[in-house]
């Protein structure tokens, strides 16, 4: 009987990257959910409802030396992941750029949107490429192809421009080595806080997080295995 092969997500404690963690569950995979410190609970909870021996880890994925301790960790309690879908990040705006007084949103964006995936592609692709056998997708925005004014969203959008040339880039480097990196760029994404921040608005031409888990599932999987470097709109009808 084959080992399931394990796929890292992280940022599960979140409404999406719970919604990836039960998609890929569901397919066979191994998960390991990983997330803050704050969201431990949340995660240990995620995990305890997923088949296939799913494992939480509290990991502040933001610090530099966070992966030199994690993944040994990772790899001793479930294996060495074979995918990864990099969840982590966050939205601010509000305060358009020509009005802001200080670096705070932006220190922020810049590092959740982009540093926490940096510093995880750097520590996942050397055992992939050793392997020769690796997939990961991180998650930009539709801003990235069509950036917005109404909402203060220049940090935002030049945060998940970056992540996206990143996963490219990257993509690029490695095309002839076994691994893949593609991104998806959803639209307003269906969750609890998107519902509560937009009351008015008509959710039913979002993208359901479960939808939008499906194509991040088949990112991962060797259905695509002649997809690398993809910016994958998921836009629903919004």
């Amino acid at each position: 009987m084959s080992t399931p092969p394990v796929v890292i997500v992280t940022g599960a404690a979140g409404a999406l990257g719970s919604a990836v963690a039960r998609s890929l569950a569901k397919r066979g995979y191994r998960v390991a959910a990983v997330d803050s410190v704050a969201h431990r609970a949340r995660t240990e909870a995620l995990v305890s409802s997923l088949p296939g021996g799913a494992r939480a880890f509290a990991a502040d994925l933001a610090r530099r030396d966070t992966w030199t301790s994690l993944l040994p960790r990772l790899r001793d309690e479930v294996g060495a992941p074979r995918g990864a879908a990099l969840i982590a990040g966050t939205w601010q705006g509000g305060t358009p750029l020509h009005e802001q007084k200080d670096d705070a949103t932006w220190d922020t964006l810049l590092s959740a949107n982009v540093e926490t995936a940096r510093l995880a592609l750097r520590a996942l692709l050397p055992s992939m490429i050793e392997a020769k056998d690796g997939s990961i997708v991180v998650v930009g925005s539709r801003a990235v192809e069509r950036p917005w004014s109404s909402a203060g969203a220049a940090d935002y959008a030049a945060t998940k421009s970056a992540l996206v040339t990143l996963a490219q880039a990257a993509a690029a480097e490695v095309l002839e080595l076994g691994v893949r990196i593609n991104a998806v760029l959803p639209s307003t994404i269906d969750t609890p806080a998107n519902r509560a921040a937009m009351p008015k608005a008509d959710a039913s031409r979002w993208v359901p997080t479960e939808r939008l888990a499906a194509v991040i599932a088949f990112l991962l999987s060797d259905d695509a295995r002649d997809v690398s470097g993809a910016a994958l709109p998921v836009y629903g009808r919004a």
